[in-house]
């Protein structure tokens, strides 16, 4: 079974780059992070046209979340207990199901804006949240397989960053994010690193300043799995090749790469 993870940035600009993706990388399921659309604006006839079926919540042309499976959609939730909201108009970051027997959540994390802005208290709120219902989760069944997926909007260590010294009085590298994130991890194993390792071995590059060509991105997608999860998994992988401009004509990439993963 193949489970990835893919910040789409627009799935109604990108959906014929995300459907010949999914082809040629024999995805089984696919959770993806800012649609950008709402639910009756989602293209889901060219994921049917490919066996798969689609859960999407989305309210507004910011965040939205989905995910396509071809093993079967199950016990869908829009949003997890407890999960606080900015603003009930624009937010749709979070969606779970049941897809060939594992729990997918695909999470799009608050970006948090500044430091210095309520959104960044947030964004730490947000991933309390997570943290207190994902811990209530296993709880109530050790074994049961679950992935939290998606754009964390984190880098967990210095070397996730091509130069943590730009980034020093920014979000996504902060102590309180990284502790967050550290305390999800310290019960949901990331299981991309371990076939990912080093610097470099990035997921996002900024459009601006020719980010992706300078090798000078961030690692801030990432699939962290449950006890039972983790134990299945064989190999992953980041298909940075996706972030790659098109032929002449065709659409932009997203400036995220999907990120797989493979289970046995």
């Amino acid at each position: 079974m193949r489970i990835a993870t893919w910040n789409v940035n627009s799935i109604r600009s990108r959906i014929d780059r995300v459907t010949d993706w999914l082809q040629r990388a024999d995805v089984d399921v696919l959770a993806m992070q800012e649609t950008k659309c709402k639910d009756d604006q989602f293209p889901t006839m060219p994921f049917a046209a490919l066996g798969y079926e689609v859960v999407h919540t989305g309210v507004s042309q910011w965040n939205g979340v989905a995910i396509a499976s071809r093993v079967g959609i199950d016990d869908v939730a829009v949003g997890f207990d407890g999960q606080p909201m900015w603003d009930e108009a624009s937010e749709a970051r979070a969606l779970g199901a049941t897809c060939g027997g594992v729990r997918v959540w695909s999470l799009y994390v608050p970006n948090g804006r500044t430091v210095d802005s309520p959104h960044y208290d947030y964004k730490l709120e947000w991933l309390a949240a997570l943290d207190r219902t994902a811990s209530g989760w296993l709880a109530d069944d050790p074994e049961l397989p679950i992935a939290l997926v998606g754009d964390w909007n984190i880098a967990p260590i210095d070397e996730d960053v091509w130069d943590v010294e730009v980034f020093a009085h920014s979000t996504h590298v902060t102590e309180r994010e990284r502790s967050a994130f550290r305390a999800i991890e310290s019960r949901f194993a990331d299981v991309v690193r371990p076939f990912t390792p080093g610097p470099g071995t990035y997921t996002y590059w900024d459009y601006t300043q020719l980010r992706f060509p300078k090798r000078q991105g961030m690692r801030i997608d990432f699939v962290l799995g449950s006890p039972a999860l983790a134990a299945r998994v064989t190999h992953a992988e980041i298909a940075r090749d996706e972030r790659k401009p098109g032929k002449k004509g065709t659409p932009a990439p997203s400036d995220h790469a999907p990120v797989v993963v493979d289970l046995d």
